[in-house]
This record gives structure tokens, sequence and C-alpha cells, in this order.
């Protein structure tokens, strides 16, 4: 398989002060798939997430992503991590929607600034993403006049409005209580039907069984696991996968 449909990341390693987060990481990531990250607190899922759209930069290694490459000591501002950012949505925990700005005028900022998307085709492409998460009856509310599960689903909406190639999405339900993490997930398993690539950090197991076509387990900024859902929770090959899996699944 070629860069172009493959997400190709050697040997990088990440580190904050003597902390090592990401050691010596290697992985291939087929486009078109949904690969959900899993593993304890602190393992490095989220660093990983963030290093794929240049957000950590590396300190050693490299990441192959949509004909770009990202190396350590590139900017925020290189070309290479702009590129990357202009084709894959960053979704996270917190929605991060702007608060001075209504809903519709969240999803069309980053078009019409970033893309240079005329407005007209601006709001109507963010009417229809907005009818497709479910918020069209919510275009012109404010954030702060929305629960959690309505703003994330605002959020997947700015990110598609890119016309993205896949979605990094950080544990993007963790903050939600269930009946709201059921709309989100909802979402997801959409767009997972329309081949959009998914790259997600989360703890929801049913979520990733029923979802993932591939499921990678990060501890102690490792590969622990990597496989297909059956195989990685159901006949999971290490005794700290195991261990894992009885403490979450209670």
């Amino acid at each position: 398989m070629g860069q172009t449909t493959v997400i190709q990341i050697n040997g990088i390693t990440k580190k904050f002060g003597d902390r090592v987060i990401l050691d010596g990481i290697s992985l291939q990531l087929p486009l078109g798939e949904t690969v959900a990250l899993l593993g304890p607190s602190g393992g490095g899922k989220s660093t990983l997430l963030r290093c794929l759209n240049g957000l950590c930069p590396l300190d050693e290694g490299e990441i192959h992503i949509s004909g770009q490459v990202l190396r350590p000591g590139q900017s925020q501002r290189s070309e290479a991590v702009q590129a990357v950012r202009r084709q894959w949505g960053m979704i996270f925990q917190d929605f991060q929607l702007f608060p001075h700005l209504k809903v519709i005028e969240n999803v069309i900022e980053a078009p019409m600034q970033v893309l240079k998307t005329p407005r007209a085709e601006a709001i109507d492409r963010a009417r229809k993403l907005l009818d497709r998460v479910g918020m069209k009856a919510h275009i012109d509310a404010w954030p702060m006049q929305l629960s959690g599960g309505q703003k994330q689903r605002v959020a997947i909406a700015r990110a598609l409005a890119m016309q993205p190639r896949g979605l990094l999405c950080d544990e993007i339900t963790s903050a939600l209580d269930p009946e709201l993490k059921s709309e989100v997930l909802t979402v997801l398993e959409d767009l997972k039907r329309d081949g959009l690539t998914l790259i997600l950090v989360t703890h929801e197991m049913g979520f990733a069984r029923r979802a993932a076509q591939r499921v990678v387990v990060l501890c102690d900024g490792k590969i622990l696991e990597d496989g297909t859902p059956e195989q990685v929770l159901e006949q999971p090959r290490t005794e700290r996968m195991r261990v894992f899996l009885r403490r979450v699944m209670g």
C-alpha cells in the first residue's frame, strides 16, 4: 500500500521532560477504516492522536500522512503541518466551540477563512451538515444554550465542513452522560458507513467492538495489542491487556 492509502507511523517518540510518552511507536493505519485507540490513562493515546495532526511535535521518527511528512523540529506553521490540519479534522473532549459565535457561524468560520469558501456556499454546506448531525433546529443558537451532546455534534459538523479525509477524535464522549454519549456515537457510526476514516481515543468498549475495524491498545508508550475488536477484546495476547479489560469491564 502506498502513502495515498495509509497513514505510516515510523518509530515515533515523544517526551515531556524526562517522561517518555510515546516510545518508538510504528503503525500502518489504512484509510477508510475506523480505528479505536484504547488503553489505560497515561498510555499515550491522546498524544499519538495529537502527533498525527502536528499539535505535538515529534522528538524522533516520522509520520507519512496524506502526502505530507511530519518530522522532528517542524513548527506549528510549517507547510506540512498546515496541510495535514486542512485534511484531518480534530475533535476534542471539551468541544472548543467559539462561545461568541452562533452554531452556524462556528461551522462556516474555518471554510471561509482557511479554504476561502464563499459565504453563501459555506452556509449552504453548514446547514446540510447540521441537519445530518441532528442540529438543524439549533442553527441560530449560542453554544452556551446547548447540552454537551449538542455541542459535540456541532463540533463534528464543524470538522466535516472542512471536507476532511478523516477525523481524529480525542475522548469526545467522556464528559457526557450515557444518553448524550449515544447521540454522538450514533453520528460517528453514520460517518463510518460513508467510509470516512475515523481514529478515536475512547473508553467506550461497546462502541469499539461494534464500530471499529481495528483496535490498537497503548500502554506505557508502547503498543500492547493490535488487531480486530474480536482478537483484542475477546482473546487478548497479553496478561496486561486481560487485567485492563477486567478493570474497565467490571
